[in-house]
């Protein structure tokens, strides 16, 4: 039977068996709100109907850093009483946006466990650089108490306005490595202090194949979306800055997951595709790039989906992007008029990442043939730059054949930082931190002259490093 199905009727079976319990009439936002793919016209709003107001609290013991996973979990236990569990509920969702000028009432939209009780409404024929007020509703019925979620984002500027422009990034965020125990990830609050115009996330927003649960099925794949967003800091910075998402192995399936994958335990690739359209909003393929005024173009390239099995020898028909998504890159990247350029990859392009036991991104050797296309590709091209996730340390390091430069967020937590050495200077390194934190992207003009500034910030809001780099 089909992951998802056995999902659906198990869950039916079990709010049949709850009709005949008293339940609240009210619904809650426990899993807070995203605004995401934004763009000049256009957005998408994501939520999901909960049964209670809070999740369930974390009652476990962790063993040490690294990884601080839970200690005797009991992964056969109901999901509903594990540590961050948030149930699901029937119901339905109103969206409003209003701007200074305008408003648009999206009207009411049912949710079902077939979706995991989420909901995703585009919305369209917004003005360009215009602030909007988000206002969700939700209710069980017509006839029942409306609760309420809001948020707020401006749209981006047109592609020939010149503006000052600010992202943040991070990557590789273990639900249990927290390092605030009420609020979840300090990196989260100290990047919304940086009001910047948009966030991208590059992958491992949930880990499958850690333990608390391990998420050998439908069900338990889902509690992990759930557990972790519904940590306070994830809540109110999703709800107030606009967010683009990637996905890599850890939250498709497991370590290196391609589409060849084997299952884990019950859960196929397949499965937890459909969990992650279901918990991130995306309206068109999962490659695509965002403009940002004149200045400012970004690319978000996908690493999943497409990709030869990391074990085929490699060569031209071995490939990470694959046939379609290669020639949409080339083409883009080619006819973009932006000043700076950048490809948000969720895995190394530069690298230099660990010599043994890596075989799955483009710095490696098992996709040297398409690594060194890519990296000719970008290197060619005026004030174009990597930001990469997946690797566990701040690096900013620049290939010494072509002079490209990348810059890895480091994840998400301190409690999360391993896999290099701090004194492992190699020397394409022009900076390394074996530490958690974010990047913060800055594009600017002085005196008309365009800037670019990556800085690299600690999980409490420092700067540990800065890059400041005058377009050609």
């Amino acid at each position: 039977m089909n992951g998802f199905l056995k999902a659906l009727i198990l869950g039916l079976i079990f709010t049949s068996s709850m009709s005949f319990t008293k339940e609240s009439s009210k619904v809650y936002f426990t899993n807070g709100l995203k605004i995401q793919e934004v763009s000049a016209t256009s957005a998408v709003i994501w939520t999901r109907l909960c049964k209670f107001p809070k999740a369930v609290p974390i009652k476990h013991q962790q063993k040490a850093a690294p990884f601080r996973g839970p200690i005797d979990f009991d992964n056969d236990m109901p999901v509903t009483e594990m540590d961050g569990a948030v149930e699901g509920t029937f119901g339905e969702v109103q969206v409003t946006l209003t701007s200074a000028t305008d408003k648009i009432v999206k009207g009411w939209k049912h949710v079902s466990p077939y979706r995991d009780f989420t909901i995703m409404i585009p919305v369209q024929d917004l003005e360009p650089n215009t602030s909007y007020q988000v206002l969700i509703e939700g209710r069980k019925n017509k006839e029942e108490e409306i609760s309420e979620i809001t948020g707020q984002f401006k749209t981006a500027p047109d592609k020939e306005s010149i503006v000052s422009v600010g992202f943040t990034s991070s990557t590789c965020q273990y639900f249990w490595d927290y390092d605030d125990p009420i609020r979840g990830f300090k990196a989260y609050d100290n990047m919304r202090k940086l009001e910047p115009s948009f966030h991208c996330q590059t992958g491992d927003y949930v880990y499958y194949d850690k333990k608390g649960p391990l998420s050998f099925n439908v069900e338990l794949a889902r509690h992990k979306w759930h557990a972790i967003n519904s940590w306070p800091s994830l809540i109110d910075f999703y709800r107030n800055i606009p967010s683009y998402l990637q996905k890599d192995d850890h939250d498709i399936l497991r370590d290196d997951a391609t589409p060849e994958s084997e299952p884990y335990g019950e859960l196929t690739f397949e499965d937890a595709l459909q969990i992650w359209y279901e918990q991130v909003p995306l309206i068109d393929k999962p490659f695509r790039s965002i403009r940002w005024g004149k200045d400012l173009e970004v690319w978000l390239v996908e690493g999943r989906e497409f990709r030869s099995d990391n074990k085929m020898v490699d060569g031209e028909s071995k490939s990470i992007f694959g046939e379609e998504q290669r020639a949409w890159l080339k083409n883009s990247i080619e006819e973009s008029d932006a000043t700076f350029k950048i490809l948000m990859s969720p895995t190394p392009v530069v690298g230099p990442d660990r010599d043994k036991g890596k075989n799955d991104n483009h710095s490696n050797k098992a996709f040297q043939t398409e690594g060194t296309w890519l990296r000719n590709l970008l290197s060619t091209q005026k004030n174009t730059y990597v930001v990469n996730g997946d690797r566990h340390w701040q690096y900013v390091s620049q290939d010494l054949e072509t002079g490209l430069m990348e810059f890895s967020q480091g994840p998400t937590s301190d409690v999360h930082a391993q896999g290099w050495s701090q004194e492992d200077v190699r020397p394409e390194h022009k900076f390394l931190r074996v530490k958690g934190g974010f990047l913060y992207v800055s594009v600017y003009r002085e005196n008309d002259l365009p800037f670019i500034n990556f800085s690299h910030y600690d999980v409490d809001g420092n700067v540990v490093h800065e890059e400041i780099l005058k377009g050609e």
